[in-house]
């Protein structure tokens, strides 16, 4: 049982509520406490919840991140490998040029 009462101390306790608030409030009042208690279970969820949608958000663009970087550094790795191929290119066709002048 809640708090450690028992059956009758539950019983004891609800016909002294009964007593003083009557009977017409006592399911008033129990209705607010219902509310209450699942208004501060939600509160309690909202705290709780944007952390962890915080977290793989954070993970979700850390992620991106690192995909990004990855593209830029292999878009740079084929860039300098085009760029020593058009070198090497342009060495073999000016070493051809300058072999057909001295034949």
């Amino acid at each position: 049982m809640p708090f450690g009462f028992h059956g009758p101390d539950l019983i004891i306790i609800l016909v002294i509520a009964l007593l003083i608030f009557g009977p017409k409030k006592l399911p008033e009042m129990g209705s607010a406490i219902g509310k209450s208690i699942t208004e501060f279970k939600k509160g309690m969820n909202n705290l709780t919840g944007p952390k962890e949608e915080h977290n793989a958000a954070s993970l979700e663009s850390i992620d991106q991140e690192i995909a990004a970087k990855r593209a830029a550094a292999e878009a740079a790795a084929a860039a300098t490998t085009t760029t020593a191929s058009a070198e090497h290119n342009n060495t073999v066709e000016h070493n051809d040029h300058v072999e057909q002048h001295v034949d």
